[in-house]
């Protein structure tokens, strides 16, 4: 059967636009495109370039090949490091997470003044972290602090006042208690949006079967909210793995692999280097989780 020079004409024309669609989306997608190979993948290529080297003090350098990785997997420090970085992150991942879906669920019911209790719990997370780094540090000062003066001086859980950010042993216990109240409101936010948009009738339905408040959280509210939830986790051990400004501020001797890689690379030894390989390791940590817990949690 012959094709009309009608249908020819109209099926290159047909073609031509999408040909032009293509190059239109192509248009529109090359700066982010262009902003993600400069901002992101070309310092990831060369801060892996950098982890092959061995730099002295005047900033000549040695090729050493991955000698720098043998050399920081060898390193107690950096193992100890790694086991404070993992306490931190899963400990305050998990503490945001709870108390945001708690808080979330309290404040989803009605009550007077909602509004207001609403935006007061967004307040840790929303003002400057250097402004509540100092407070912290305030309230955990061993001569003047609230926390020594409740806990030594009226309850004496303490038998003598101690420095809590000051002691290695005891500031990454800190660390994680500022990080939880620092950033559940976030958790909080993304949990309460995702409760107001679950149909109500739903929970009518349940009571008028019987259903107890557990029930009905276990076989409505949860599902409702399980992506959502799971999504803020891989968000949040993202965050807490590469933390380093709350952290820092509040006290040098918590050494999580984000301090411990500055300490490395930039003070002391002055080692870009090896700063430059636990960089490295913990990106390629870091994304092998990510693609574990997509997989296997979220099943995307």
């Amino acid at each position: 059967m012959e094709q009309s020079p009608t249908g020819i004409s109209l099926g290159r024309k047909l073609g031509t636009r999408a040909q032009q669609e293509q190059r239109l989306g192509w248009t529109l997608v090359l700066p982010s495109v262009v902003i993600i190979l400069v901002l992101i993948l070309y310092p990831v290529l060369y801060n892996m370039f950098l982890s092959l080297f061995a730099f002295d003090y005047s900033g000549q350098r040695t090729f050493v090949g991955f000698g720098n990785y043998a050399e920081v997997l060898r390193d107690r420090e950096f193992r100890m490091a790694l086991g404070t970085t993992v306490l931190y992150v899963v400990l305050t991942t998990l503490g945001t997470t709870a108390l945001g879906v708690v808080v979330a669920l309290a404040l989803n019911k009605e009550f007077p003044l909602r509004g207001l209790v609403r935006s007061i719990v967004l307040l840790p997370y929303v003002a400057p972290v250097i402004s509540v780094v100092f407070a912290w540090q305030f309230v955990f000062d061993p001569v003047n602090g609230i926390f020594m003066d409740i806990f030594h001086s009226r309850l004496g859980f303490f038998a003598e006042r101690i420095n809590i950010v000051g002691d290695p042993s005891t500031a990454v216990w800190a660390a994680i208690i500022f990080s939880i109240w620092k950033n559940f409101p976030f958790t909080y936010l993304m949990v309460l949006a995702r409760l107001q948009a679950v149909d109500q009738s739903l929970y009518e339905a349940a009571e008028v079967d019987g259903a107890s408040t557990w029930q009905q959280f276990k076989a409505i509210t949860m599902p409702e909210i399980y992506y959502v939830v799971n999504a803020l986790v891989l968000l949040r051990v993202i965050w807490n793995f590469n933390k380093f400004d709350e952290v820092y501020l509040l006290s040098s001797n918590v050494k999580v692999l984000s301090v411990y890689t500055y300490l490395k690379a930039f003070t002391g030894s002055m080692d870009f280097g090896q700063g430059s390989t636990l960089a490295v390791i913990q990106f390629v940590l870091l994304i092998g989780f990510i693609l574990f817990y997509v997989k296997k949690v979220l099943k995307w």
